[in-house]
């Protein structure tokens, strides 16, 4: 199911709460982690702005190391909140990546459909997450642009065939059109982990927020 984000931070992605003894409706939260990879340009902060904002900006500047942003979505009784680190494409901050992508318990590789340079430069990011971010992360490929897709190259198939073999989540994607922003991340959330059981195995499960952070969280969410 598709995921509308909507102003005030949050995008529904169905509704439903867990009862409690006393009678009244509480849902489960869940707080991840996720950060954005990707060559310079290809349109990370795009995505990231079509997903909190619900925006999209012709002309948007480079970004300087990394930005911050959150957006909570609901999958049935659970609110999710991403903390998004959206980091810079250029080589010179590439060392800084692993500080960003360290602890994350999901990422985001993005290419451009029209940049082949870009799709091979995400594979090189796809290696690195494999043996340097935690061993359970959850990693999508995104080949933004997708609105541009007459003038691809990038082959759909290609890139649909090289998630498959590597374990990856995989869209086309358009921050111009909002063309599957918010089922990427949508799909990312139906994969984490959400229950305790996962901090036992070991897997990079998410903070469940506390009753201040909650009552926040669910204010506008899950109705």
């Amino acid at each position: 199911m598709a995921t509308t984000a909507r102003s005030g931070g949050n995008a529904s992605g169905g509704g439903g709460s867990v009862q409690r003894p006393n009678g009244t409706q509480q849902n489960k939260n869940c707080q991840f982690k996720l950060v954005l990879l990707g060559e310079s340009a290809v349109g990370k902060s795009s995505l990231v702005l079509r997903f909190v904002k619900g925006q999209f900006h012709e002309y948007q500047e480079s970004t300087i190391g990394a930005a911050f942003l959150t957006q909570t979505i609901c999958i049935e009784d659970t609110v999710v909140k991403f903390e998004i680190w959206d980091t810079a494409g250029q080589e010179r901050y590439h060392s800084l990546a692993p500080m960003y992508y360290r602890g994350a318990q999901a990422a985001i590789v993005v290419y451009d459909i029209q940049n082949q340079d870009s799709f091979q430069r995400a594979k090189t990011w796809v290696k690195e997450l494999h043996k340097q971010a935690s061993p359970n992360i959850v990693i999508a490929l995104a080949g933004n642009k997708a609105d541009l897709s007459n003038i691809r190259v990038v082959e759909y198939e290609e890139a649909k065939q090289y998630a498959e073999e590597n374990g990856l989540l995989f869209m086309e994607t358009s921050a111009k059109t909002g063309m599957n922003v918010n089922d990427i991340f949508l799909a990312i959330a139906k994969k984490l982990p959400k229950n305790d059981g996962a901090h036992n195995q070991g897997a990079p499960a998410g903070r469940r927020l506390n009753d201040s952070e909650n009552n926040r969280q669910t204010s506008n969410c899950c109705k």
